[in-house]
């Protein structure tokens, strides 16, 4: 049992990264100045401090490197209006009897196709907003059924965590993507519960002033899926033909064809610039992330973390929800706290028998539960595509936290059941 820093070292450091971000200091650079307190504090001096950071952030370039890629296919989807087509689809189709469920519905395919959850929301907002005026349903309800529809699409999607996730437990990201089905179904139906609950309320309904018409000339559906379709079909080689494709090959090719098939092939080169600049701030904050993961990982914490859960007589894996949980609400990011929790606890894990795609699929599902935190870019980017204020936005945390909870207690049976 060797390590290079003490546990007090490295949840002081969790502790300084988490009030610099509440402070407004650039995520990145809060978890880098974190880790180096945390470090030296903990007893491994300035030298073993900065190796170990570097070391935490190198693991990290493989995750980054694909998230970079794969802002080709976001930005495709985006700027070709697939994404809004594809949403746009599925709300005429359910129709506005059933606007909660079809705005539920279009978050979680359009995060689930390998669009961030943030821009999800903000890209269905606009046509979420024109039928909840016309259901007459409150902010509150149609806000919710995007935010749950986002996090359901999120656990089965191969964005920034469930990269991350992988990476750190050396799984298939189909794999992992496909493991998260039945909790992601379960996290959706909650939404539908929930959010229709909430839009009965009338004291933040919709009015004309939030009403964002666009007359941006759509694709046709099949053009606007072609680009996701061929994701899904690559990536579902390996499990189905055993022909691996890699996501940093995968990711981008749906991107291109979704460009061409849109018919924006002279577009190519400020749709993929978009894109990039859409993965650049993960991309930097995963860097961050790696150097206080590096930390965590070299200290005593996770041998005193699993020293407790021995004391109090409680199962291993447990570690593998509570860690997701934990990490993705200190930092208020589903990526953040996915990426800390594997990178850390994925040995103590594996040593302990859990099988890694269920124990990546534990913590991915966990990270979703308190990931929104005020001290987080998504709780602003999500309220402000309803216009909603500050205070009223405080009050759905609960809910969302209901939803990512619901996703990670059925994560938890299905490793129960299957083990």
């Amino acid at each position: 049992m060797a390590y290079d820093f003490n546990t007090l070292g490295a949840i002081l450091g969790l502790i300084i990264a988490i009030i610099l971000i509440i402070k407004k200091v650039q995520p990145a650079y809060s978890l880098i100045l974190g880790a180096l307190i945390g470090g030296i504090v903990g007893g491994g001096g300035l030298v073993t401090t900065v190796n170990t950071m570097v070391t935490g952030a190198q693991g990290m370039m493989s995750s980054v490197l694909r998230i970079m890629t794969s802002g080709i296919l976001a930005g495709a989807l985006i700027k070709t209006g697939s994404a809004e087509k594809i949403a746009e689809t599925i709300v005429n189709k359910l129709g506005e009897k059933r606007a909660v469920i079809a705005i539920a519905v279009a978050t979680m395919i359009i995060c689930a196709v390998g669009v961030f959850i943030d821009i999800s929301v903000i890209t269905v907002a606009p046509i979420a907003i024109a039928i909840g005026q016309k259901a007459g349903l409150s902010k509150s309800g149609i806000l919710l059924a995007m935010i749950g529809g986002g996090k359901a699409g999120n656990i089965i999607s191969p964005n920034p965590n469930t990269i991350a996730a992988s990476e750190a437990f050396t799984v298939d990201l189909t794999a992992l993507m496909i493991k998260n089905i039945i909790p992601a179904l379960f996290a959706l139906v909650m939404t539908i519960v929930l959010a229709t609950m909430l839009s009965k309320k009338k004291q933040d309904a919709l009015d004309a002033a939030d009403e964002q018409n666009s007359k941006k000339k759509l694709p046709n559906l099949a053009a606007a899926v072609s680009g996701p379709l061929v994701v899904i079909i690559l990536l579902a080689l390996r499990p189905l033909c055993g022909i691996s494709i890699d996501p940093l090959i995968a990711l981008p090719l749906g991107g291109i064809v979704s460009i061409i098939a849109t018919g924006n092939i002279k577009e190519t080169i400020p749709y993929t610039e978009f894109g990039l600049s859409k993965v650049i701030g993960v991309s930097v904050l995963l860097i961050g992330t790696g150097t206080i993961a590096g930390i965590i990982k070299a200290s005593a914490l996770q041998y005193d973390v699993i020293t407790l859960i021995e004391a109090m007589n409680m199962p291993t894996f447990i570690l593998a929800p509570f860690s997701g949980i934990l990490m993705a609400g200190a930092t208020a990011s589903t990526t953040a706290g996915a990426t800390i929790a594997s990178q850390t606890f994925a040995p103590t894990l594996l040593a302990q028998a859990v099988p890694a795609l269920s124990a990546a699929a534990m913590i991915h599902a966990g990270s979703t539960v308190i990931d929104s935190l005020p001290h987080g870019s998504f709780f602003h980017a999500t309220g402000g595509s309803v216009s909603m204020s500050i205070k009223d936005r405080m009050r759905l945390i609960p809910f969302e936290a209901c939803i990512g909870l619901t996703s990670t207690v059925v994560a938890v049976i299905v490793y129960l059941i299957t083990a």
